[in-house]
């Protein structure tokens, strides 16, 4: 007889918006995190240019998921068929997720710990591991290769923000 697992359901129901929330909220805060130290900004700067990220993006997300299942819900009944999806669940579930994973970038830098880069960078990457592969908890895949997954386009990603970051200031920088 199969155990009921009521984290399995919620899980299983809201992996779309949890994955879609924690990938977007780790990428892109990380992204300001790795593009300002690329620039050589401060800390304090860095905290809150990430915070506001937290905020607007993860409200940008959440709303977006909402509007998103929302025309999904109202294509279906306009095609007669019955949608049991609730827009605003998703959307909420969406933004909590990218807040709580988009935050794991910034904690180094709001307890100012040795190495805050460094130590972003490895809190960031494992983040991606693991969120990436708590997939297969529903999924069945295998947990090392849906986290990889998941490493190596965040990754990729945050390579970009902080090459970014850093040509920008050294581009700037050369002008003066």
């Amino acid at each position: 007889m199969p155990k009921f697992n009521l984290m399995n359901i919620f899980f299983s129901r809201y992996i779309n918006s949890l994955v879609y929330g924690a990938n977007d909220g780790i990428i892109t805060t990380f992204a300001v995190v790795a593009s300002a130290a690329g620039a050589n900004l401060e800390s304090t700067t860095i905290i809150i240019l990430g915070v506001a990220n937290l905020l607007a993006d993860g409200f940008s997300m959440g709303s977006s998921s909402y509007l998103s299942q929302k025309s999904e819900n109202d294509v279906s009944l306009a095609q007669g068929k019955d949608s049991h999806e609730q827009p605003l669940k998703q959307g909420v579930v969406t933004f909590v997720a990218f807040v709580i994973a988009g935050a794991l970038p910034l904690i180094p830098f709001i307890f100012s710990v040795d190495r805050v880069f460094l130590v972003s960078v490895l809190a960031t990457g494992l983040a991606f591991f693991v969120i990436g592969g708590a997939r297969a908890f529903v999924t069945k895949r295998s947990f090392f290769i849906s986290g990889l997954e998941m490493l190596l386009i965040g990754g990729i990603a945050s390579a970009i923000a902080y090459g970014a970051g850093w040509g920008i200031e050294s581009l700037i920088s050369g002008m003066n």
